[in-house]
């Protein structure tokens, strides 16, 4: 496990290199700066011999021992960056059968295509600007060279919404629909016909209060598992319909009820057995989420060995783009910030509940990473550096008889 983080370490560091002037800026260019001390642009090929070095190459800035940054300056770039760093090319089955994109505005969109990072798909997520293709997705799009889906008819690029361009060069499918709900369940019969059946469970999110749908992507991308929209008081006709698709489906409510009232849950026990998932904010919802399990559903991250997602609760749109992380490598679920200064104190009681120890001999320990996402404006470094610390395999002392 670590040394597939640190070889997609490395080819983070790589690519944020050449990401880091193409993002989705007015301009065309990506400002990584963030703050008022930005984060060091990461130099591959830096000698010894150099000043600053380590921090040229990326360290700590984009790196520390139990930490992999993708420092994209907006979800453009740090899609780009993850894209490639799942599908890195250049031997067998390192290429992505299909790549899907969506409008970087449409946060909806981009958490409920996220399910097509599972399988058969495995398809990755760029962002467009409109109807316009930023250049770090163009690049990354023709670096990643879709093969194909052969059950699709040999589809390579999945377009969320129509007004989303459909690259020149590739085999192009379209997934339309007039809001969120709509296209939230027309994505999940696209993906139903593609793995073949419906699934036995769905998540209802709220298309209202994004920071408490953020979590769904990670696990939709893993799992399969659909992410359908529901307003605080109501639950709309296309989610309805596709409810009853699934026939009688378990249904996982994410969030409270000041998010997903308890009138739409009691709706949702109509079209099968409904169990709620949820914190009193945005950070104790993705933790206790992170926590759940039921059977074959939810993560159950209660033990130490795991891959983790952290990204800023202001910024839905990472947690679709960072889904690949959650459904490849060491896997594992979102974790939100609030505050790119501060480590809420929940979450920092939660990953000291999951810190890895040892008694005699670390090596023959488990060990947990992390992916963070965002500059320097999204999670700080000092808080990169503390949530470092609290992953880290620590010595038990256990007492003598």
């Amino acid at each position: 496990m670590m040394r597939r983080s640190l070889a997609l370490a490395g080819l983070l560091l790589l690519l944020l290199t050449g990401l880091a002037g193409c993002g989705g800026g007015d301009d065309g260019s990506a400002d990584t700066s963030g703050s008022d001390d930005p984060l060091p642009t990461p130099q591959i090929g830096s000698s010894g011999d150099q000043p600053q070095a380590s921090q040229q190459l990326g360290f700590p800035g984009f790196a520390t021992k139990n930490t992999t940054r993708v420092g994209g300056a907006d979800a453009v770039a740090n899609a780009a960056a993850i894209a490639r760093a799942v599908y890195p090319g250049g031997a067998p089955n390192t290429q992505p059968p299909a790549v899907a994109i969506a409008d970087q505005d449409n946060w909806q969109a981009g958490l409920a295509a996220a399910v097509l990072m599972s399988s058969p798909l495995r398809a990755p997520l760029l962002l467009s600007d409109g109807t316009s293709l930023p250049q770090a997705s163009d690049d990354a799009l023709r670096a990643l060279a879709p093969t194909g889906e052969r059950a699709l008819g040999g589809v390579q690029v999945v377009r969320i919404g129509s007004d989303t361009p459909a690259p020149g060069g590739f085999r192009s499918t379209t997934i339309d629909g007039r809001d969120p709900a709509v296209l939230a369940a027309a994505i999940d019969r696209f993906q139903s016909a593609a793995a073949g059946r419906p699934t036995r469970a769905v998540m209802i999110a709220s298309s209202e209060d994004p920071a408490f749908a953020m979590p769904a992507a990670a696990y939709a991308a893993k799992s399969g598992t659909p992410v359908l929209f529901v307003s605080r008081d109501t639950i709309p006709g296309a989610t309805f319909a596709a409810l009853r698709a699934h026939g009688r489906p378990r249904i996982y409510v994410l969030g409270p009820e000041t998010v997903i009232s308890s009138d739409v849950e009691r709706a949702l026990r109509g079209l099968g057995t409904v169990t709620r998932v949820s914190g009193e904010d945005a950070v104790r919802n993705s933790i206790a989420f992170a926590r759940y399990s039921d059977g074959a559903f939810g993560w159950g991250v209660v033990d130490p060995g795991h891959g983790l997602v952290f990204a800023n609760d202001r910024s839905p749109e990472d947690a679709a783009v960072a889904a690949p992380l959650s459904a490849s490598g060491t896997y594992g679920p979102l974790l939100l910030l609030d505050d790119a200064a501060t480590l809420p104190l929940p979450l920092g009681e939660y990953l000291l509940d999951i810190q890895p120890g040892y008694e005699r001999d670390p090596v023959r320990g488990v060990y947990n990473h992390a992916w963070l996402i965002g500059d320097e404006a999204a999670i700080s470094l000092p808080v990169q550096s503390r949530i470092d610390s609290l992953l880290e395999i620590s010595p038990v002392r256990t007492s003598q008889p």
